[in-house]
């Protein structure tokens, strides 16, 4: 791995993979749903549409015949803390792929006519969204921990706050955001020589120039919020403190999401679903976000199966909070992790995704066995650290379905005590 900066101070973090035949690029920005206000929550999903919707050189229908005219793949995605466009194609290729991307980033249109009617395709993706319950309820559950904060605001915005939107919105939005010191650029692939002249023949002229925007560190609030719903199942979210991107203990963190519902193997899988049958789907996730992280159980269940659910999985934290891991699950966990890590980089695209979200958001990379180290070096010590972190705070629930029968008698306190007499 390398990184460069070019002459305007553009960061390039590139890793040369010679037995590969294509190179995936990615532009990362960061700017995402944490960035904007109430006012103008979803502007940076909808910049990022716009950006597809032609350019001074190609209109929408060129920017797609461009790849597909040499077999390769283009898209772009909106998180809560960036925004990331990217590429992959044959090596032969990239400099199509660097072409038209920067083309894209530095001259789209953004008029008025593409923009209503792509603000009409993102109306529909926001009905798709509202007739998804199971993804419903991961938006209600940032909305019960995060209450007010921007972390709580959702990626695609809503309905009222779209419509409002001009071109000159999403203008002066970029204006203010998609700077040199928010921007990286991330490569990964068969790459040669020729690549930092080509980067900074199309990159270099890039001098829009503007200090990092800060951010207020959320508190983690306890709540239990329903949203009534005709649904067959009720969905269920319980929500924890959990790390921040650059905390050491992300790795125990990760470990114990894997024991705890991360896999087929895990505490709730087996319990739920294998023992029981009360779920199809049961499973857990740790978002990590700059300066703080959110640690997250869901569950779907018939209705009348409810409380059983929910007594199965505070029965499962109960034995972690009182117990906390075994060394088998503790060495498993490991040798678990390594494997997942080592096989999700084996693709371009991994690597690309991996190098710029770390150069954008923690500016510092480790090394394959740097990760492995941090992996076999994982104590039990660090698990019950993440155990106290974890039950520090009363936890909160988000449930999208007929009725709130099942939750509606949760305190939130249950674990804390057992931590703290520990």
């Amino acid at each position: 791995m390398e990184r460069i900066k070019l002459t305007n101070g553009l960061r390039v973090v590139m890793e040369k993979i010679p037995t590969s035949r294509s190179i995936s690029f990615g532009i990362w920005v960061k700017t995402g749903s944490r960035n904007e206000n109430i006012i103008n929550n979803g502007v940076s999903h909808f910049i990022e549409h716009m950006l597809f919707k032609g350019t001074e050189r190609f209109n929408a229908k060129d920017i797609a015949e461009q790849f597909d005219a040499i077999g390769g793949n283009l898209n772009a995605f909106t998180s809560k803390e960036y925004t990331c466009y990217y590429a992959k194609v044959l090596d032969e290729h990239f400099p199509i792929a660097v072409d038209v991307l920067a083309d894209m980033f530095f001259r789209s249109n953004i008029d008025e006519q593409e923009l209503s009617k792509e603000k009409n395709v993102i109306l529909e993706e926001i009905s798709m969204y509202e007739d998804t319950p199971d993804d419903i309820v991961h938006d209600l559950m940032a909305k019960a921990v995060y209450g007010e904060h921007p972390l709580a605001y959702p990626i695609l915005g809503t309905k009222e706050q779209l419509e409002a939107m001009n071109s000159s919105h999403l203008k002066a939005y970029m204006a203010d955001h998609y700077t040199v010191e928010n921007t990286v650029l991330s490569v990964a692939g068969n790459i040669d020589e020729h690549m930092v002249e080509l980067l900074e023949r199309q990159f270099g002229g890039f001098n829009n120039h503007g200090s990092d925007h800060g951010i207020t560190v959320p508190k983690f609030h306890s709540n239990v919020l329903f949203h009534k719903k005709k649904t067959e199942q009720n969905h269920i979210c319980i929500s924890f403190p959990g790390c921040s991107l650059d905390d050491k203990k992300q790795y125990a963190m990760v470990l114990l999401n894997n024991s705890i519902g991360g896999g087929m193997s895990s505490r709730l899988f087996q319990e739920i679903r294998e023992s029981r049958g009360l779920a199809y789907a049961v499973y857990s996730y740790h978002s990590a976000h700059a300066d703080n992280g959110m640690f997250t159980i869901y569950a779907g269940t018939a209705p009348k199966q409810t409380k059983e659910v929910m007594d199965l999985t505070k029965q499962v934290l109960f034995d972690l909070a009182t117990k906390g891991l075994s060394e088998d699950e503790l060495r498993k966990g490991k040798e678990q992790l390594k494997g997942s890590l080592i096989l999700s980089l084996e693709g371009t695209g991994s690597r690309m995704n991996r190098l710029g979200k770390n150069e954008l958001m923690l500016g510092k990379h480790y090394t394959l066995d740097e990760m492995i180290a941090n992996i076999d070096n994982i104590s039990m010590d660090d698990v019950d650290s993440i155990l106290d972190l974890m039950f520090s705070e009363l936890y909160s629930v988000a449930m999208v379905g007929g009725s709130d029968r099942g939750i509606s008698d949760i305190r939130g306190d249950d674990f804390v005590t057992l931590r703290s007499n520990k």
